[in-house]
């Protein structure tokens, strides 16, 4: 093991860190996504410091395949947004960057010294030792280097990982209270990594679960989908209504979450995630996951209900149970539909709505108008100058040629910009 050591105010040589080598640390090569590496390659070819982090490395370490790599770096927002054509900033409080890809978002992020800005942002960036004393819970505060092989820790992290403890970094009176949906987490990766909770943790979260109840609800229906999407669902749920903290996040559901049959339905559904995660097996939707969530408490109550009439007392019944999550309409219908498939009744002609393109990029046609507008009939040159002219609006000065030209550069790479927006 090496030490990584740094200078303070008064000169003196202090130890900042733990660095452990590849032999030490042992995460496989393999699991590294190529285009994690890549980006982590070129900031630090930029002069800038660059890791993988959180999630990720903890994944990584316990021989699984990461959903999301995240990179934290020195670089501001800025910078790297001029390093990537495919970086785009978001976020108000705290910038961030995403990279977007064909297949995947790497969300890059520039070391936070903890402080606030006196106009109430987040965005004072700092050292990696501060960034290091701003992560939630000990086992996501890695920082490796792939290009090295070097894990950081400046938590004394690894004794947690190796004795399979989750601690908390920030003060528990000021973590929870500062963002509640930390004890979510905290009893997601408890169960996911087989590690216990600290007892502080336990208490923690035992006194500062109404906490939860001041959440949005968009980031509750996150929450959700991403323990439905964990193939751990049916264990997290029994421990979030232990810690009385299901209560919070899906009132009508908390209430029969015990029973036999919705245990079972979610057992179901947790082996056919973790098959379709291994290879296995198809993808599981929204859609499916909200059916297992809440088929055994669909119940009808009047045998005369018409086709029509059914679905829609089907889709009311699963927004009350899932309320106050707010998955779209869509979902809701396709797992209304498919409820009572399986259950052998008829459902509505075209009554799951045509889902909308997620994601759509700014400035671009959808490909059904690109279509109709390549089959609109030709217009006369007149004609089209005339509504190039009524459109364009009065002419302005646009300076020398040089300026036009440039202006002309800045527009397409904006254009370049928008075609990778998520």
């Amino acid at each position: 093991m090496l030490i990584r050591y740094k200078q303070d105010e008064l000169g003196k040589t202090l130890p900042v860190a733990n660095i452990y080598t590849q032999s030490e640390h042992k995460i496989p090569a393999h699991l590294l996504d190529k285009d994690a590496l890549w980006a982590i390659k070129k900031l630090q070819a930029s002069g800038a410091e660059a890791y993988l982090v959180g999630g990720a490395v903890r994944d990584m370490m316990l021989g699984t395949i990461p959903k999301d790599f995240d990179i934290a770096t020195s670089a501001s927002p800025r910078q790297i947004q001029r390093l990537f054509w495919n970086a785009r900033i978001i976020g108000k409080r705290f910038k961030l960057v995403h990279l977007v890809f064909k297949d995947k978002v790497l969300e890059v992020s520039t070391f936070r010294s903890g402080e606030e800005a006196m106009d109430g942002n987040n965005n004072v960036f700092g050292s990696i030792d501060q960034d290091a004393k701003r992560r939630d819970f000990s086992i996501n505060s890695f920082y490796y280097d792939p290009s090295t092989g070097q894990l950081l820790d400046f938590n004394h992290a690894m004794e947690d990982f190796k004795k399979k403890k989750i601690s908390s970094i920030i003060d528990l009176d000021e973590s929870f209270k500062e963002d509640p949906v930390r004890m979510v987490r905290a009893i997601k990766y408890s169960v996911s990594t087989g590690f216990s909770l600290r007892w502080s943790v336990k208490m923690a979260i035992r006194k500062y679960s109404n906490e939860l109840s001041r959440v949005s609800t968009s980031r509750l229906t996150e929450e959700v989908n991403k323990i439905l999407a964990s193939g751990h669902s049916c264990e997290i749920f029994n421990e979030l209504k232990r810690y009385k903290l299901l209560v919070f996040m899906l009132p009508a559901f908390s209430i029969y979450s015990s029973y036999p049959q919705v245990q079972s339905s979610l057992k179901e559904l947790d082996k056919q995630v973790l098959l379709a995660k291994q290879g296995k097996g198809s993808e599981v939707l929204l859609a499916d996951m909200l059916k297992a969530l809440v088929d055994p408490l669909i119940v009808f109550t009047d045998e005369a209900l018409t086709i029509d009439q059914r679905f829609k007392e089907t889709f009311r019944q699963i927004k009350v149970l899932i309320s106050p999550m707010t998955p779209s309409n869509y979902d809701i219908e396709l797992a209304s539909e498919r409820l009572l498939c399986e259950r052998g009744f008829k459902t509505p002609r075209n009554c799951v709505r045509v889902q909308r393109p997620a994601n759509r990029i700014p400035g671009r046609r959808p490909p059904l108008a690109t279509a109709q507008r390549k089959a609109r009939p030709e217009v006369s040159a007149e004609g089209a100058k005339k509504r190039r002219t009524r459109n364009r609006g009065p002419k302005k000065s646009t300076g020398s040629s040089a300026n036009s030209q440039a202006l002309n550069e800045q527009s397409v790479a904006q254009t370049s910009a928008e075609v990778h927006d998520l």
